[in-house]
Order: structure tokens, then C-alpha cells, then sequence
């Protein structure tokens, strides 16, 4: 189910009429006019809820002899809201478009010919900073104190204050003077 017809379809259920015709037809398929003739209400509004129902994928509609009956859908309602969750947004490329986007804005901000012009104040721009700093690393390799030293002041005089903060950050891992990209 998608992000679009979740919506629908939990609208749809969001009507205590809509929840009265799906609980009769739960007991079985009706016509409109028993539907209206049970709830106690015209059968246009019976109509007017079923049709709600048949575009939010709750019930179908079929031919018996003269009357056009409605079933629920099982199926439908056999899915968990988890199942809806998991499902990957739809929005989730362009999300990830943004994301991108702000990054490279954040890089060409605070870098000027390879160097860091500044070590920034805020925490989510300081993580894209030391971030795209990991990239001198190798993943798995250790280095000693001196080479994350040399590293780092390649890109700016503060590399113990740069160090440090790869390290909180866990983007670095230290034990025994030894280092290691996570």
C-alpha cells in the first residue's frame, strides 16, 4: 500500500457510518437498500459511503441477479499498520535529493581549496564537515596519533580540537594512541 492510499484508505475508515457498513458487511454481502434498511439511514447516504469505501479499496461491488451487492475486502484489513510503515516513502528520493543538496552547500561553505576555513558552530554542519574529513581515512587501517595529526592539519591548524570531535562523533575510534576510521 502506498503513502497516497494509506491516506485514503484511514480516511476512509475516519466515519462511523463507513465503520457500521463495514462491520454489516462483515457478517455478509448486502445491497444498498438492506444496508440503509439496517443502519437507519437513506439508502443516497448508504450509496454515498460505499462509493467512499470502493475508492479507498475496502469493498467491491457485484452482480446478483437484479441488485448490484458489496463485499468487504478482507485482504485490505489483513495488512499490519507495520507493514504500511516499513514501506519505503515515496518522497524518500526526493528527501534524499534535499539532503544531498544541503550537504554541498555545507562542503562548498566551509572548504576553500581543500582547506577548512572554520570548524562550524553548528553540530549537524560540523558532522557533514568531519564527515567528508573521514574521507582521508582508510576504513580498517590504524594510524598513530602523528599520522591523524598530519591528516587533519593538512585541512586545518586546529586538528586536536578536529580529532577530538571525530572521535565523540564516532567517526573515529581510539585506543591505546591507535586509530581507526569506524
Amino acid at each position: 500500500m502506498t503513502d497516497q492510499e494509506a491516506i485514503v484508505f484511514f480516511k476512509c475508515l475516519a466515519d462511523k457510518s463507513r465503520l457500521a457498513i463495514l462491520k454489516s458487511l462483515m457478517e455478509e454481502d448486502m445491497y444498498v437498500e438492506r444496508l440503509a434498511e439496517r443502519l437507519g439511514v437513506t439508502s443516497a447516504t448508504v450509496s454515498f459511503h460505499l462509493k467512499k469505501l470502493e475508492e479507498a479499496g475496502a469493498v467491491y461491488a457485484y452482480k446478483d441477479q437484479y441488485y448490484t451487492m458489496y463485499s468487504i475486502k478482507k485482504d485490505v484489513f489483513e495488512v499490519s499498520i507495520l507493514d504500511i510503515l516499513r514501506e519505503k516513502a515515496s518522497e524518500s528520493k526526493l528527501q534524499q535529493e534535499r539532503e544531498d543538496a544541503y550537504r554541498k552547500k555545507v562542503i562548498a561553505a566551509f572548504f576553500e581549496y581543500g582547506k577548512l576555513k572554520a570548524i562550524p558552530s553548528q553540530r549537524k554542519k560540523e558532522r557533514i564537515v568531519l564527515e567528508e574529513l573521514a574521507k582521508s581515512f582508510e576504513k580498517g587501517r590504524t594510524y598513530s596519533e602523528n599520522e591523524v595529526n598530519d591528516i587533519l592539519l593538512a585541512f586545518h591548524d586546529d586538528y586536536c580540537t578536529i580529532r577530538r570531535d571525530m572521535i565523540s562523533e564516532g567517526i573515529l575510534a581510539r585506543e591505546n594512541a591507535v586509530y581507526v576510521k569506524v
